[in-house]
């Protein structure tokens, strides 16, 4: 290159350069403007001055002033509805009217179901994790999932394949590892809250992929996957908080703070979503699988709308279930009496402390003992501590309260456990037989124990998740005695989530029995 044409070059670049700069100079000035300006509107809301609304709740939400009587959102939610003469508040800031009656309860789930769907606002909160699965649409995409899956969850064979899954998971990992605890003595502490989110998501996996993650080794690291889908999780989660929707839009619009480490942590679980989803294609798909991908690729083809279902379907089953099953533990160490009465029934039923586990397996539907302190724990935690719909019309509820189109409405199904009005004066008790006639399990009306939702949208997986913790629990307590170590059922600590889930985790020592002289100890 010529001496003339370097300098004609160099003249070039120089000129665009110069050209460059003023809109290099503006993007850094409305960016930092940008910035400036979300700070500032951070700081307004940390102030959280009462300007929205200055009733008592909204003032005390604004402020956190609940914090210093109560250790979770939720047990200030309880303590409010408790005290309202139609157990229904309206928390302004948030236009959400929050209830813990069963008569609106119905109102809302089956009576007015058109009205209350789940909702634009409800569905933008979740639509980065969840996107178009089952959990975040309305109308006909809602309809097809659903009958789609009814069907599949409904099949014999699918309920089997699941059964095997579960039966083999707790004979080659949960229970040798909790043994192999126990031969530890003393000092050997383990998380079985932890313990339970690995069983659970390998479960799933399992179940609804076709594929063993291999979770349940505690001498391997949590995958990157989920610790990405818990944090999605929780930064989800975390959006509903917020008193303005245009402040979490905002950070997204910026990709900055919490809105960046969810799309970071929704981006490996697309990664995750779209392997599972090719493997499963490779392996022949609807042709040669028991799993339940296999059986929704055989009417979808969208993979975008497969790894919703997938996402989905590892929330379902992961979350919910250790979430049940670890509040079900914490409540037995406080009440080893109620241990006792489950080793009792399943030595009455299985008729033999030498079963194997396929035939217990056989045995669980007569175990209503243990089916009703599964449900009595739930009643005190459940899962999905609350649930949400949006008003797609103006209303006015059973109890009078009014209700503008757009306004959510949220069942409070931790806070509805903790009702005298709903349960009576031992409402917060840990008591089995309170769902127990002539030594039969007796359910209770779902609107008023709406654990499993009810109406129209009720829990289309409940008798497999069901299945899974009487499983769990039956081969856990004939077999280990449990205690939690500094933790209280009394006085939970939540960490925020889209499920309940313990903030440190559950701490427990594990003891294997002797086995006693009536044989009720059955081997592993």
């Amino acid at each position: 290159m010529g001496v003339v044409e370097a300098e004609a070059l160099h003249g070039a670049v120089e000129a665009l350069a110069g050209s460059l700069q003023p809109h290099v100079a503006t993007a850094f000035f409305v960016f930092s403007a940008c910035t400036v300006a979300l700070a500032a509107l951070l700081a307004v809301v940390r102030l959280r001055p009462p300007w929205w609304c200055d009733c008592t709740v909204c003032e005390a939400y604004l402020t956190a002033s609940w914090a210093g009587e109560f250790d979770n959102l939720c047990d200030w939610y309880a303590h409010l509805l408790r005290t309202s003469p139609a157990q229904t508040v309206h928390v302004h800031v948030l236009r959400n009217v929050l209830t813990a009656n069963p008569v609106t309860v119905d109102h809302v789930l089956r009576a007015r179901f058109d009205n209350y769907p789940k909702g634009a606002p409800f569905s933008a909160i979740l639509a980065d994790f969840l996107g178009r699965g089952i959990f975040n649409v309305d109308g006909d995409a809602w309809l097809f999932q659903r009958k789609l899956a009814a069907a599949e969850l409904a099949s014999p064979a699918l309920r089997a394949f699941a059964a095997r899954v579960v039966a083999s998971e707790l004979r080659c990992r949960l229970i040798p590892l909790l043994h192999s605890a126990s031969r530890e003595g003393n000092g050997k502490v383990l998380d079985l809250q932890d313990v339970f989110r690995r069983f659970a998501f390998d479960s799933i996996c399992k179940i609804s992929f076709g594929l063993d993650p291999g979770c349940l080794e505690l001498s391997m690291p949590v995958s990157t996957l989920v610790e990405a889908f818990d944090t999605a999780s929780t930064l989800s989660a975390r959006r509903a908080t917020v008193p303005m929707q245009i402040i979490w839009r905002l950070k997204r619009f910026l990709n900055v703070g919490d809105e960046r480490k969810l799309r970071d942590a929704v981006r490996l679980v697309d990664a995750l979503a779209a392997e599972v989803i090719r493997q499963r294609r490779k392996l022949g798909g609807a042709a040669t699988g028991s799993d339940l991908l296999s059986r929704f690729m055989g009417s979808i083809d969208d993979d975008k709308y497969l790894r919703d279902i997938v996402v989905s379907f590892m929330l379902a089953g992961r979350d919910t279930i250790a979430s049940a099953l670890t509040a079900f533990f914490l409540l037995l160490s406080d009440h080893p009496e109620v241990a006792t009465a489950i080793r009792d029934e399943v030595a009455r039923v299985t008729g033999d402390g030498n079963r194997t586990m396929a035939a217990t397996f056989d045995k669980l539907k007569d175990m209503h003992y243990v089916h009703a302190a599964m449900y009595e724990s739930m009643r005190l935690f459940p899962p999905v501590q609350f649930d949400s719909k949006f008003a797609a019309g103006d209303d006015t509820l059973p109890d009078g309260t009014v209700v503008a189109k757009g306004t959510r409405v949220t069942y409070h199904a931790y806070a509805m456990g903790r009702m005298e009005s709903v349960w009576g004066p031992d409402c917060a008790e840990f008591r089995p037989e309170r769902w127990l006639r002539d030594g039969r399990f007796v359910p209770e009306s779902p609107y008023r124990y709406p654990v499993f939702q009810a109406g129209v949208r009720v829990c289309i997986g409940k008798e497999l998740a069901l299945m899974e913790m009487k499983a769990v629990i039956v081969a856990v307590v004939r077999s280990f005695d449990i205690e939690a170590i500094a933790r209280s059922s009394r006085r939970p600590k939540f960490a925020p989530g889209l499920t309940a889930t313990f903030a440190g985790g559950l701490p427990v020592r594990v003891r294997r029995r002797r086995a006693r002289a009536s044989g009720h100890n059955p081997p592993i």
